[in-house]
């Protein structure tokens, strides 16, 4: 339990250069898939997060061999010493990604027993294409008391999603890398942190083709040989301290991205009027005029990303003129603007449209953060805000950003922690 909040005084702009952290979505696959390892592995550049420390606390509940070094961001993990495949409900609920120990347990043990995923609140998110395709992978299924207990012989076959799904087309490719025979996923998701766990499995060994494309194939191997392996920079929070530095009219560097992962982005910016500079590993951003309105379609990648929806919106408070944000993936990813509507924000909901309509200002109020991109954005909105903004709950933006508060200040913010009262 946090027993803090973040004040943040606005109105100042962002200026100077910061770093992006490892992937939280990758590193959380890629430490899953270390478990279907036949010796140790070494995950490097993980961001020291809350969830990051969760799966650290799950695999060494399953019993593995595991060494956790925060400050130099690196895990070693040796999964022979595993004695249990079950993971009980009281891990699982704190975290949505635990769900990735399910296929790795699966395509190594031919059994576990997970207790659901839990995460943040953000509406509908079932799992059934991941259990479809442990199903037709050879898996047998059942709940037990709210345990799902799956086992059988993993074999090669072919899955084709009902839709597309980042966490389903991750967890069955680890459930197949081990699998006797060929897996084709069909309608398979192009996610950055598929293809860096895709990239993880191959350098251990395994055969997978066309990670980065709707259609991957996998020719199951018996056994995978330990590596060294280093993820890449987190995607979202890239995005996030874009956005944050176009907010407050900045002038940011951003080092240590890849820029190609955030063209869906950078192309909103350059359409809101924001100046946005790109080179190998380094992106600029520069604002010197007023933001524009624009319409917004979350995608899958590299459509507009759903986890930078919440942030962007923050921006567009402030934009002038009505824009039209349009939420395609989850069905309850608007209760940032309700909080936002306390600071004076004019926003219209409907269904999975929202029309934010920019005003002058945003007026600093308390704020209770629900989730970990909500609460990003809250953030944001505070930056941008006259007067002093108070977030209670920031457990959930400590869930999946490294030290934000720390970046955001030595870029010049006024934002700090404070004792709940």
């Amino acid at each position: 339990m946090y027993d803090y909040k973040l004040l943040i005084r606005g109105e100042r702009p962002l200026e100077g250069e910061t770093y992006v952290s490892g992937g939280k979505n990758t590193s959380l696959a890629v430490l899953s898939a270390a478990l279907l390892c036949d010796e140790p592995c070494v995950i490097e550049n993980l961001p020291d997060i809350e969830d990051i420390h969760v799966l650290y606390r799950i695999i060494k509940h399953l019993g593995a061999k595991v060494e956790f070094d925060p400050k130099q961001r690196r895990m070693e993990i040796d999964s022979t010493s595993i004695h249990t495949t079950e993971v009980p409900f009281s891990f699982t609920q704190q975290m949505r990604a635990s769900y990735y120990v399910m296929g790795a347990l699966f395509g190594h043990f031919w059994e576990c027993r997970v207790g659901y995923p839990g995460g943040c609140d953000i509406g509908s998110r079932p799992i059934d294409q991941h259990l479809k395709g442990f199903n037709l992978l050879g898996g047998e299924i059942r709940d037990e008391g709210g345990m799902i207990c799956l086992k059988g012989k993993p074999h090669g076959a072919p899955i084709n999603f009902d839709m597309i799904t980042v966490g389903g087309t991750i967890n069955v490719m680890l459930a197949a890398a081990k699998a006797q025979g060929n897996t084709v996923l069909l309608n398979a998701a192009r996610e950055p942190h598929v293809v860096d766990t895709a990239n993880f499995l191959n350098a251990m060994g395994a055969r997978i083709r066309g990670a980065g494309t709707d259609t991957i194939r996998i020719k199951g191997v018996p056994k995978l040989r330990g590596v060294t392996y280093t993820v890449i920079p987190d995607q979202i929070e890239t995005g996030t301290l874009m956005i944050a530095a176009a907010a407050t009219r900045g002038n940011v560097i951003i080092r240590g991205c890849i820029p190609t992962h955030m063209e869906a982005l950078t192309a909103k910016l350059l359409e809101m009027g924001v100046m946005v500079t790109e080179f190998d590993d380094i992106i600029s951003v520069k604002v010197n005029r007023a933001h524009r309105a624009i319409r917004l379609a979350t995608q899958e990648y590299p459509g507009f990303p759903t986890d930078l929806q919440q942030p962007m919106s923050a921006l567009l408070t402030r934009a002038n003129g009505t824009s039209e944000v349009i939420e395609n993936i989850f069905d309850n990813r608007f209760k940032h603007l309700d909080e936002m509507r306390r600071m004076g924000a004019q926003v219209v909901i409907s269904g999975k449209r929202a029309y934010i309509t920019g005003v002058s200002e945003l007026r600093g109020a308390p704020l209770m953060a629900g989730d970990l991109r909500g609460g990003a954005a809250l953030v944001i909105a505070g930056l941008m805000a006259k007067g002093e903004t108070e977030i209670i709950n920031p457990v959930y933006i400590q869930r999946g950003y490294e030290r934000l508060e720390e970046k955001l200040s030595a870029l010049g913010a006024d934002i700090r922690r404070a004792k709940l009262s």
